[in-house]
C-alpha cells in the first residue's frame, strides 16, 4: 500500500491561514553551473501570491519562467531563499516528502502535454493517482467526470495519437485537475497550439479552476492571455516585477 502524505489538508488548515498569503517566495534565488561559470536565472524574488488568484507571469524564453514555476513545485531546490506554500516550507521537507506534496496540492500543465503514448486517455489521467494508490474504481469515476467536462466523454479509449493537440491538451488539463489540486501550475499551456484553439482550451482551464477557486499561475509570453488575469507579473533580468501596463480585466 502506497503510504499517506502527512500534508494533506484539513478545516483547521483553512481556517487558520485564512488570512495569510497561499504562496510566499522569500529571496528566492537560483544558478546554474555552466562549465566553470554559474548562471545566475532567479535573483532574490519575494513575492505572495493569494489563495484563487490567477496569476499570469510574462517573459521571454529563456527569462526564468518555466525555472520559478518548477521551484513553486519543488521539481527544483532554490540556491537560496525559500517557498512556502500553505504554511508548508517545500525546503523544509525531504525528497520524498516533497513528490508527496506535489502528487497531493499540485496539479502541473505542460506546452507539449506529456501524455503517454501507450496509455489510452483514460488511463493517463488515472494512472498518477492509482500509482498513489488510490482505487482504479475511485478515480475512474473522476477521471470519467472531468472528461465529460472537457468535451471528451466518448474518447477515453483513444490513444493520444488519435487526437488533435487542442483534445491533448483537454486531457492534460484533465490529468492535472483529477486529484483536486489547490494550485495549478501552466506553463505556456496554449503555445504548441493554434489561436482558436489555444482560446477554446483557455477558457475551459480557467472555467474549471475558476469554478473550484484554485489558484492558477501561467507562465507565457502571450500579453492578450494577461488581459484575463487578475494580476500579471513579469520576469525582468531575474527578478520579478508587477505589470500595471496591460490594463487587465
Amino acid at each position: 500500500m502506497a503510504r499517506s502524505s502527512p500534508l494533506k489538508e484539513t478545516a483547521s488548515d483553512k481556517v487558520s491561514s485564512e488570512n495569510q498569503p497561499f504562496i510566499q517566495l522569500e529571496g528566492l534565488s537560483k544558478a546554474f553551473q555552466e562549465g566553470m561559470v554559474d548562471r545566475q536565472v532567479l535573483r532574490e524574488i519575494t513575492a505572495t501570491f493569494a489563495a484563487g488568484e490567477f496569476v499570469v507571469l510574462l517573459g521571454q524564453s529563456g527569462s526564468g519562467k518555466s525555472t520559478l514555476l518548477n521551484l513553486i513545485s519543488g521539481i527544483e531546490q532554490p540556491t537560496t531563499g525559500r517557498v512556502t506554500i500553505h504554511d508548508v516550507g517545500l525546503s523544509d521537507l525531504n525528497e520524498r516528502d516533497r513528490t508527496l506534496f506535489r502528487r497531493d496540492r499540485i496539479g502541473f500543465i505542460f506546452q507539449f502535454f506529456n501524455l503517454i503514448p501507450t496509455l489510452t486517455v483514460l488511463e493517463n489521467i488515472t494512472l498518477p493517482q492509482e500509482l498513489a494508490g488510490i482505487s482504479q474504481a475511485e478515480v475512474s469515476k473522476k477521471a470519467i467526470a472531468l472528461l465529460q467536462r472537457v468535451g471528451l466523454e466518448d474518447r477515453g479509449d483513444a490513444f493520444p495519437d488519435k487526437l488533435s493537440g487542442g483534445q491533448q491538451q483537454r486531457v492534460a488539463i484533465a490529468r492535472a485537475l483529477v486529484h483536486d489540486p489547490m494550485l495549478v501550475l501552466a506553463d505556456e499551456p496554449t503555445g504548441n497550439l493554434d489561436e482558436e484553439t489555444g482560446k477554446i482550451v483557455l477558457d475551459l482551464l480557467l472555467e474549471l479552476t475558476r469554478s473550484a477557486h484554485k489558484t492558477l499561475i501561467m507562465a507565457t509570453h502571450n500579453p492578450e492571455i494577461a488581459k484575463l488575469a487578475d494580476r500579471v507579473v513579469r520576469m525582468q533580468d531575474g527578478h520579478l516585477v508587477e505589470d500595471t501596463r496591460l490594463g487587465v480585466a
